[in-house]
């Protein structure tokens, strides 16, 4: 899913989160972007202006890859959590 431009193909149904210290507010608390990697919600990482498929989504999906995530550079999150559920482990779902 690498590519620039607006990676959003949900019809507004997903939100970007900003990253401020490699942290994100994720249903109103301040949580590790690590969280991220590893949450059913996140759909994409903002990372030099080029939108990469979350490892999360990537697992899930048929080709289970992905480009690789350097959270030292992640400047948003694109999330599809709009109810405000927040982390939810894709450890849980594959199990």
């Amino acid at each position: 899913m690498s590519g620039g431009g607006d990676a959003d193909k949900s019809g507004g149904r997903n939100r970007v989160v900003g990253v401020d210290g490699r942290r994100v507010v994720c249903a109103g608390k301040r949580e590790e972007l690590d969280k991220c990697r590893f949450c059913v919600h996140s759909v994409s990482f903002e990372c030099g202006g080029v939108w990469i498929k979350s490892p999360a989504r990537a697992y899930c999906s048929r080709c289970r890859s992905t480009d690789p995530v350097n959270l030292d550079k992640v400047t948003a999150v694109m999330c599809d959590d709009i109810a405000g559920e927040g982390f939810r482990s894709i450890m849980n779902i594959i199990s």
